[in-house]
């Protein structure tokens, strides 16, 4: 049966930026309750798990990649060694070049300290079979995919194990906010952190959370490799036997709550242009990412209840941002560590929270 006693952490929401928190506090031997129930069309549920050092339409390194990329491997790692379970896949991505020009800058490119470690080879004539590269291309190291679903579910019984969850929403209305300490159904916690995604809660109901829906097809084929492929869309091979999952479009309008006709359609549309081989859609998934204006995530202490805590809005790169950033929101904590700006929650203050949003 579930104790009722004190704890130092409560955590609301085991997403990815919450399974990441859980795992930092454990290690720390910190006693703690994580409230959750499995949304299926939650982001981190539907994401193919995707990490690239280099993004964007015009490919360049992510944000912040030499120090979340080190962090994140060695993180998923511990955690499958954790659990005993296997969901962290390294492999590496191709992507075909567009245009001789894109070629030549690569070429150049690649000769960057800033790039090392990252650009594995150019290639500058057609090199992959059934891959539409008349080009060339770009093959990037340290890349790979993290099987969200397999993850969550084994940190989920890691928590079980080691700790207290209850697999239910959060009642606002039961939850006692003290100066010191929060109260929740009979638990007594120092701190609580909410990681609940687009799901809001009155506390932090004035940070702009913004949805952005995705939604993903998967494929099957006769085609199997080791290697992702990404130009318009991103091919990741699950398995050995030909599937593959296709993704994933971004949009911030669309409020449709199902899957939809036209992200199949652009879907498939960006595959046929990226390779030759024939395929066959046998699934298609939607969820909702919560990001930011600014694309960076939100982490911190609430303006007025110091004893409440956000780790929210990591958008379609959680799965390197979450490890890195609940490591430096766990020290902000406990040693009183300053939070970077760029993610502090402290840049929506003086926009957003007046005495009108306190609670």
């Amino acid at each position: 049966m579930l104790g009722k006693k004190h704890i130092d952490y409560v955590i609301v929401g085991q997403g990815l930026a919450g399974s990441a928190v859980a795992l930092q506090l454990l290690k720390r031997q910190k006693k703690i309750l994580v409230i959750d129930r499995p949304c299926a069309n939650s982001s981190s549920r539907v994401a193919a798990g995707l990490f690239n050092p280099v993004t964007g339409r015009n490919l360049v390194k992510t944000w912040m990649a030499d120090q979340l990329f080190p962090y994140f491997q060695k993180f998923y790692q511990a955690a499958e060694a954790l659990t005993r379970q296997k969901f962290f896949h390294q492999m590496p991505l191709y992507r075909p070049f567009g245009s001789i020009e894109e070629q030549n800058e690569w070429m150049a490119k690649s000769a960057d300290p800033i790039y090392q470690g990252y650009v594995r080879e150019i290639y500058t004539h057609p090199t992959h079979k059934n891959v539409k590269d008349v080009f060339g291309g770009l093959m990037l190291n340290q890349c790979g995919y993290l099987d969200t679903i397999p993850y969550l579910e084994a940190v989920r019984t890691f928590i079980k194990s080691n700790a207290l969850f209850l697999e239910e929403s959060l009642d606002d209305d039961l939850l006692e906010i003290g100066e010191n300490s929060i109260r929740y159904k009979g638990h007594e916690a120092s701190n609580l952190i909410f990681c609940q995604g687009i799901e809001s809660n009155q506390w932090f109901k004035w940070v702009p959370i913004l949805p952005l829906k995705g939604e993903t097809i998967r494929i099957e084929s006769h085609r199997s490799e080791n290697i992702i492929i990404n130009r318009g869309v991103y091919a990741v091979p699950v398995n050995q036997k030909g599937t593959w999952r296709v993704g994933a479009t971004y949009s911030l309008t669309d409020n449709v709550k199902d899957i939809t006709d036209q992200a199949r359609a652009e879907l498939t549309s960006k595959m046929d242009e990226l390779v030759s081989f024939p395929y066959t859609v046998v699934d298609q998934e939607w969820g909702i990412r919560p990001t930011t204006h600014d694309r960076k995530p939100v982490l911190g202490q609430h303006p007025e209840h110091k004893v409440l805590y956000i780790f929210n809005g990591l958008g379609p790169k959680g799965v390197s941002l979450a490890p890195y950033f609940s490591e430096i929101l766990v020290q902000s904590i406990e040693n009183h560590q300053s939070l970077n700006k760029e993610v502090n929650i402290e840049r929506y203050k003086l926009l957003y929270w007046s005495p009108s949003t306190r609670i």
